[in-house]
C-alpha cells in the first residue's frame, strides 16, 4: 500500500469531532433509555427492544441472586446456634433449578475469643461453621453435597455463615 491509497481528511471537518459526534449521539440514546425505563414497566422495555433487533425467541428471565444467613454463633464454637430450618426451606426452593450452586461461606467476628480451640485458627473456626450448616442441608435432603462449595471469609466482622446461590452451568 502506498499513501496514496488513504484519502486526504477534508481540513473543513476535524476527525475528533466524528468521534465527539458519535460520543453524543451515544449519551442521548442512553438518556433516552433511561427516561423509557422510568415511564415503562421493564419487562415491557426489554419486549421492545427484543422486538426492535428482531428476536423471535424468548430469552428466559434471569436467574434472581439470593442470600440466606445464620448468626450469632458462639465464640469459638461451630454449633449451630438455631434450627436450620429455614436455611433448609431456603436452599430448598433455591436449588429446584439444577443449574444452581449454593456457596456457604464462614466467617469470625475477629476477637481473640472467637478461634477454633485446638488449633487457635480463625480460619479453621469459620470453615467449620460453613461445614456445619453444609451437613445439615445435605442431612436434610435439601441440595446435594456435591453443589455446595464452602469458603471462609477472612474479613473480620460478624460470627456468621453466609449462603449465596450462583450459576453453576447449562441445563443438563
Amino acid at each position: 500500500m502506498t499513501d496514496d491509497f488513504f484519502p486526504e481528511t477534508p481540513s473543513a471537518r476535524p476527525i475528533w469531532l466524528v468521534t465527539l459526534a458519535d460520543l453524543a449521539l451515544l449519551l442521548v440514546g442512553f438518556f433516552v433509555l433511561i427516561q423509557a425505563n422510568q415511564t415503562l414497566d421493564g419487562k415491557a422495555l426489554a419486549q421492545g427492544l427484543r422486538e426492535g433487533f428482531g428476536v423471535t425467541t424468548r430469552v428466559a428471565d434471569p436467574m434472581p441472586v439470593a442470600v440466606a444467613a445464620m448468626a450469632d454463633f458462639a465464640p469459638g464454637s461451630s454449633v449451630l446456634p438455631s434450627s436450620p430450618a429455614s436455611i433448609i426451606a431456603w436452599a430448598r426452593s433455591a436449588a429446584t433449578d439444577p443449574r444452581v450452586q449454593i456457596k456457604i461461606t464462614g466467617a469470625t467476628d475477629g476477637t481473640p475469643a472467637d478461634v477454633e480451640p485446638v488449633t487457635r485458627s480463625a480460619s479453621v473456626l469459620a470453615a467449620d461453621r460453613a461445614r456445619a450448616v453444609a451437613a445439615a442441608l445435605a442431612s436434610a435432603g435439601a441440595v446435594p453435597a456435591d453443589r455446595l462449595t464452602i469458603a471462609n471469609d477472612s474479613t473480620p466482622g460478624r460470627r456468621t455463615v453466609t449462603l449465596t446461590i450462583g450459576f453453576g452451568g447449562e441445563r443438563p
